[in-house]
């Protein structure tokens, strides 16, 4: 089988001193399909660009089967593309004439379960439309590798099985970074794992959970070589300082055996570090707030792709959880980002109440800031004493570590943002929380510990999650749903 894409000793530096790869080999097969995994900014992004050709690697080469044909399916929406119609949008990814755009149009949108009228502009779509759209957008090219980056993060369940469906006929090569397990595992046939602490990428064959139970048996295995190594090089130590005392001619015996031990040193195995889970955390709540949070007595959702304004009674308390649902399309993130700019027709809610707002596409994060920056700011804008040692505690608990602090927000991973905002969050102390998709991008070791902190909540929070098993592990106390 002939090779599509080869990585032969590459290494890449992401600023002067941060190594992203460092001498990374691998190659994939025409016709695989590959999931690409690793650690939260490990840098599997970074991968993508190489593939891409967007950058390219300081050493090292990487190689592309000449004429094959590279579409990238990523998380954000080009600034550029945002005022095209979605007719003009895939005219410009599609080198065709109008009607097999047209036709292909159509195929792929049903493919990402979405409707999309042609003369509709992008920036009129929501966030995780346009994320749909995204994906359309590299599945209509029908490349021969296909680059998908957390495809999933936007579809509903029907969305989801639209595109299994569609990955399992697809005849080509793709490579696919997520952290769907269930959906990794109905299409994929092996796995590249970019480790974060060697900078080197492994390559398995299976599935993922074949990967975690084999990088377990060798971690495992590593652990206890090492106990074993490190046993023995104790003993020796302590009769090498035992000789070492006696003098004379015990001293070159314990000599020899020092260099003996220095040898079992340099043998001891480097055991991969696994992704770190975040501390559980608690969001504090606003303390200067009545009990009466909200009221919802109208709303306005989209039907045909028109609005429609639906009538409501709705009363949110402090420490209520509401969750809104309704599907894809309808307005949902629309109506929250309303809500928290205190524009939304047909509400009223508690005069200075601070609002602690997640949104999936970040934007509520300055990318020019850095992470310090951001934390800092987030506390002098809610009032809030600015105590260095609180906010570098809750940064750590989020595994923003001392390099990553002075980093931009800008040039984080999607997960590591989705990480600050949280930590953001907690400094903020809001009255109500409002949470538009807070799983997507998130490493799934985390999602445990973020829920158990929504459930404890003891402010009025609004969430939209389309992840069920998220959401059953949270109180819920009222539920709006927009289609009803």
């Amino acid at each position: 089988m002939e090779t599509i894409i080869r990585f032969a000793n590459v290494h890449f530096d992401f600023g002067h001193d941060k190594t992203i790869l460092d001498g990374v080999g691998f190659s994939i097969k025409k016709g695989m399909k590959m999931a690409l995994m690793g650690q939260n900014g490990a840098g599997k992004s970074t991968l993508f660009k190489l593939i891409t050709g967007v950058i390219k690697p300081e050493i090292g080469e990487v190689h592309v089967e000449k004429g094959a044909t590279i579409a990238t399916a990523y998380q954000v929406m080009p600034a550029e593309d945002k005022p095209l119609t979605v007719e003009q949008y895939f005219q410009k990814y599609l080198k065709e004439d109008i009607h097999e755009v047209r036709r292909r149009m159509s195929k792929v949108l049903d493919v990402v379960h979405l409707k999309a009228p042609a003369d509709k502009l992008i920036e009129s779509f929501s966030g995780g439309q346009q994320a749909r759209l995204l994906l359309a957008a590299a599945l209509i090219q029908e490349p021969d590798m296909l680059l998908l980056d957390e495809p999933t993060n936007n579809l509903d369940h029907a969305g989801i099985e639209h595109l299994t469906t569609f990955l399992i006929m697809y005849e080509k090569s793709v490579l696919v970074i997520s952290h769907d397990a269930d959906f990794l595992n109905s299409f994929t046939q092996g796995v590249l794992y970019l480790d974060s602490f060697t900078k080197k990428v492994e390559q398995y064959a299976g599935d993922y959970h074949d990967v975690v139970a084999e990088i377990a048996a060798r971690i495992e295995k590593q652990n206890r070589q090492n106990a074993l190594m490190a046993r023995e090089i104790q003993e020796k130590k302590d009769n090498a300082n035992f000789f070492a005392q006696k003098g004379g001619k015990m001293r070159n015996v314990a000599k020899k055996m020092y260099e003996k031990i220095e040898v079992l040193e340099s043998e001891k195995v480097d055991v991969r570090k696994e992704d770190k889970t975040i501390r559980p955390f608690t969001i504090p709540r606003q303390e200067d707030i009545e009990s009466d949070v909200l009221t919802i007595k109208s709303f306005t959702i989209m039907h045909d792709h028109h609005p429609v304004e639906k009538k409501a009674s709705v009363f949110l308390s402090r420490g209520e959880h509401l969750q809104i649902i309704g599907p894809n399309g309808i307005g949902k993130s629309t109506f929250i980002e309303s809500l928290a700019n205190g524009t939304a027709p047909g509400t009223t809610m508690q005069p200075g109440i601070r609002i602690g707002y997640y949104r999936q596409d970040f934007s509520t994060l300055n990318f020019e800031d850095t992470v310090l920056e951001s934390l800092i700011r987030v506390i002098n804008e809610s009032g809030e004493p600015l105590n260095e040692e609180r906010y570098r505690a809750v940064a750590a608990g989020f595994l923003v570590t001392q390099d990553m602090i002075h980093t931009k927000i800008g040039h984080l991973s999607e997960g590591q943002k989705g990480l600050v905002a949280f930590a953001r969050l907690v400094l903020q102390k809001p009255g109500l929380l409002i949470l538009d998709e807070p799983t997507n991008h998130i490493n799934f070791r985390h999602l445990p510990r973020i829920a158990q902190a929504l459930d404890a909540y003891e402010g009025a929070m609004i969430l939209v999650s389309h992840v069920p098993d998220f959401v059953s592990q949270i109180r819920i106390d009222k539920v709006l749903d927009l289609q009803a």
